[in-house]
């Protein structure tokens, strides 16, 4: 096989997000639930002759040499060097880009994440699932819940990372127009640190009973509001339909309902101002090439 096209790179909502403490290096502790969506970007690979990595298009503001898919797919293949003694096939990689940079949705981690399956499978490297999330977190706590491929209770820097089964519902997102860097986000003095940590057992037994997203809240919203007041633009005008509150450390806000119905409904009223759109949670991260290969060796 030389090639594999289409492949998906989900988004990500934080149903809830909740700083809990700060470790000594700095490092925040995060305490959240992280949800897949069926919106995201779409990747295409395709060996090359000769062993060079190459984004054969342009992402804006986006330079080759900083992007975490060539980044994911170089550590990937000096892995595949100390294990195999040989260098792989360079890889061609070509992205249709539709998530927001800066919009809390995990796009640029999801990337790197689909790339490091699609290298692993192209290049028959041969590496756990496990082993390719060790791989990715250095270059960013989302990474592995990308690879880990479902809905997920997550703590420390995001990397500690426990299956729970999430809502099943349609989200409205809004992207406010605006690009959230998450440092500006996570240095604020007003920034709350110490909220009280919660269980799994808490938020499981929140979505049991039937509540789409209503457990906890997002520590950095506030900050977010006040520091991008289209984010609290966009928050107030969604709130009016629904629970809403911003993913990650922003921008985009979003809010459950039950039924495609419903959510084309309140999509249908958002101001032409704002970029908005459904998504679908989904259970599974659509490129499971881990189970697949499981459900080979198991013949």
């Amino acid at each position: 096989m030389r090639s594999l096209h289409d492949c998906p790179a989900p988004a990500k909502l934080n149903l809830f997000l909740h700083v809990v403490g700060r470790r000594a290096d700095g490092y925040h502790l995060l305490q959240s639930v992280f949800q897949l969506i069926d919106r995201g970007d779409t990747l295409h690979f395709d060996l090359r002759d000769d062993h060079e990595i190459v984004r054969t298009n342009e992402v804006p503001g986006v330079p080759q040499e900083q992007d975490l898919i060539v980044r994911a797919l170089r550590l990937l293949q000096a892995e595949y060097v100390r294990r195999h003694g040989q260098l792989p096939p360079g890889i061609d990689v070509a992205i249709q880009k539709i998530l927001p940079m800066g919009g809390g949705l995990g796009g640029g981690s999801s990337d790197a994440a689909t790339a490091l399956m699609a290298a692993n499978h192209l290049w028959q490297a041969g590496l756990r699932r496990e082993e390719l999330m060790a791989l990715g977190l250095p270059l960013g706590a989302d990474i592995p819940f990308f690879l880990f491929g479902q809905t997920a209770f997550a703590e420390g820097v995001g990397e500690d990372l426990q299956a729970v089964p999430g809502p099943d519902c349609w989200y409205v997102v809004i992207e406010p127009g605006v690009a959230v860097p998450t440092p500006a986000i996570f240095s604020a003095q007003d920034l709350t640190r110490d909220t009280k940590p919660v269980r799994i057992a808490d938020f499981s037994r929140d979505t049991n009973s039937g509540s789409l997203v209503g457990f906890g809240k997002n520590d950095l919203q506030d900050v977010a509001m006040r520091l991008f007041p289209p984010v609290a633009e966009a928050v107030e005008w969604l709130g009016s339909h629904g629970d809403a509150r911003m993913t990650g450390s922003g921008a985009c806000v979003f809010c459950a309902f039950p039924g495609e119905f419903a959510a084309n409904q309140v999509l249908a009223q958002v101001p032409s101002k704002w970029t908005a759109w459904k998504a679908k949670s989904l259970e599974r991260h659509p490129l499971n090439f881990f189970d697949k290969e499981i459900a080979l060796a198991n013949q």
